[in-house]
């Protein structure tokens, strides 16, 4: 049982992290090398200074929607971790992580639709006069897809997750 609440600790804390990164970081949709683009910015490598030189996102309703579904997905997975370490410590034997389990299971609904509105409007998102077969989507969108079954699987874990001492 110890093994499967470290393990279920670990996992969510591993997620929470990912879906952090995902949130924050500069890869939703990437041009090569020399142009990315986020749920904020868009940036642009200068090869005279060679930085990146970055400005806001233009807003979308549909962007504004992606923004906020990860927004909530982080918060809603922040808010079932810490309910876990106070159930941990004040739930009497026997109890079960229901709480705990139905924010982790909404933080990973809230993720889904976030990617998946991103995969269907990223015309919309973008809006760029560039070509988006010229692109690909970046490494923090397949870190977002990736956090989903994660969040769901931990979701499910802490539903039928007892205490035991």
């Amino acid at each position: 049982m110890a093994f499967l609440l470290m393990f279920v600790t670990v996992l969510h804390l591993v997620t929470l992290a990912m879906l952090f990164i995902a949130t924050m970081e500069k890869s939703w949709w990437s041009w090569g090398d020399i142009e990315n683009t986020d749920l904020w910015y868009k940036c642009t490598y200068e090869n005279a200074t060679e930085t990146w030189l970055c400005a806001s996102a233009k807003d979308s309703e549909w962007l504004q929607s992606v923004q906020a579904l990860m927004i909530l997905s982080v918060v809603l997975s922040s808010i079932s971790f810490m309910v876990f370490l106070g159930q941990l410590f004040t739930m009497s034997k026997g109890g079960l992580f229901y709480f705990t389990g139905l924010c982790q299971l909404f933080a990973g609904f809230a993720a889904f639709a976030a990617v998946l509105i991103y995969t269907f409007q990223r015309r919309a998102i973008l809006q760029d006069s560039r070509e988006l077969e010229n692109g690909h989507f970046g490494y923090c969108y397949i870190l977002a897809w990736v956090c989903v079954p994660l969040l769901l699987i931990s979701g499910a874990l802490y539903v039928h997750l007892r205490k035991r001492a």
